[in-house]
């Protein structure tokens, strides 16, 4: 008997085919992710009735504590997917943050401390891979800002699967470090992203391997559901009223829509409206400027911000990005990398979480949301947190001050004690005037 017979055999898989997006056309699901009549975007179908009829909340919380209790909602036949613990992040009811700008009911899903990399991509990464080793990849690689070439690496060995992976040559170097310290073959590309991605996708067609955002996208998107799944369990299988987040190729936003929604239509959460608002850095804000100008496409533009792992100039899912903001009531806004750098420092001293520059866009536009008019103080707001600061320590050097350095003597303590208090004192003074 084949692997693959034996995968077969014992499936409790729910997923029936790809759909494309476009025009509904309905493939095997194979390794594919373009539509070959209208080159649309495939997407994975499920079999909601029979979700309906076998998912409770009770056979949920039964299930691992990770992403993987969401088993059935994700496309993968084995009951033996690749676990190591990825999901079932904090979602941090965030006081001190919600005092500060005026908020009553404000929360925090926090995967800069999702395992095993540190970021959300360690979802999408555990569901491709999973399935790669499903279709008989043996070789899995990745074109990345940073974070998935992370996921990949670490995954890919715990998994036993060979891996290279695809970066810019000027990411931050914590991201390098992370994804070298796996033993991957790593490719420091000479470009931006979008230069990278077209590289991949040649790589691909040429070498026959499993790129989890290229010929495996499918799958890999799916795993971002599970951000929204779990925020409904966590709130008591409810919904929030409105949710920020971080827009890149425009696909978390759009997966954790369609979480939200299958939740709705298999019965384990109430129906009710979401607005979703995205956040991206000014220098590369392609699906907020076409939301701003009204426009049905995206022009692609040249990345040119510190917020490298959202720094994507030509996003696959911008467009489907701009039409759940438009059709939730939400909003789409960019912010300067000085706000940036300002939105990673309030996360860190309100709430302890430090985030990269990701996280301090979204924190950056959420305060700018919030300062338009446009988050009701009484909503119950969610924003989602996607990436650990520590990998991008460069961007906030020189923004945070300098230790005292003192001598091992109590006088010299006392001396330091005094100048940080009157600095302290000559800071607040500053942010009254």
């Amino acid at each position: 008997m084949t692997q693959a017979t034996q995968l077969q055999s014992k499936s409790t898989a729910t997923f029936r085919a790809l759909k494309c997006k476009e025009c509904g056309a309905e493939y095997e699901p194979k390794a594919i992710h373009v539509c070959e009549f209208c080159f649309g975007p495939l997407e994975v179908a499920y079999d909601y009735e029979t979700l309906r009829r076998t998912v409770t909340r009770r056979s949920i919380q039964s299930g691992p504590h990770s992403i993987w209790r969401y088993r059935p909602f994700l496309p993968v036949e084995t009951d033996q997917p690749i676990d190591v613990g990825t999901g079932l992040t904090p979602l941090v009811q965030a006081h001190r943050l919600a005092r500060r700008l005026g908020l009553n009911k404000l929360y925090i899903k926090n995967d800069a401390v999702n395992m095993p990399t540190l970021s959300f991509k360690d979802r999408v990464v555990s569901v491709a891979l999973t399935r790669a080793r499903e279709l008989g990849f043996s070789t899995v690689s990745c074109a990345s800002t940073g974070n998935l070439a992370n996921s990949t690496a670490a995954i890919a060995a715990h998994a036993g699967l060979d891996c290279c992976v695809f970066i810019p040559a000027d990411l931050e170097a914590g991201k390098v470090m992370g994804t070298l310290i796996y033993s991957p073959t790593v490719m420091a590309v000479q470009g931006n992203y979008d230069q990278v991605n077209r590289l991949c996708s040649e790589v691909a067609n040429t070498h026959g391997w499993g790129f989890v955002n290229i010929n495996l996208r499918p799958y890999y998107s799916e795993g971002s559901k599970t951000l929204g799944y779990e925020v409904a369990e966590q709130l008591g299988w409810q919904l929030p009223d409105h949710i920020v987040a971080p827009l890149a190729s425009g696909s978390l936003f759009t997966k954790i829509y369609k979480g939200f929604q299958e939740f709705i239509k298999v019965g384990l959460v109430e129906d009710k409206p979401v607005r979703f608002s995205g956040a991206q850095a000014e220098g590369c804000s392609p699906i907020a400027q076409a939301y701003r100008d009204g426009r049905d496409f995206i022009a692609p533009v040249k990345p040119n911000t510190i917020a490298k792992s959202i720094a994507i100039g030509n996003p696959a899912d911008g467009v489907y990005a701009v039409n759940i903001a438009r059709k939730t009531n939400g909003s789409i806004e960019s912010v300067t990398d000085a706000e940036i750098i300002d939105g990673i420092k309030l996360l860190a001293e309100t709430e302890g979480i430090f985030t990269e520059t990701a996280g301090g866009t979204t924190i950056a536009v959420l305060k700018k949301l919030v300062e338009a008019g446009k988050i009701d103080p009484d909503e119950t707001t969610v924003v989602y947190i996607t990436g650990n600061g520590l990998k991008t320590q460069e961007a906030v050097q020189g923004y945070i001050g300098e230790p005292l350095t003192i001598e091992p003597k109590l006088d010299s303590f006392e001396r330091a004690l005094e100048r940080s208090r009157t600095l302290e004192r000559l800071e607040w003074q500053q942010v009254l005037v």
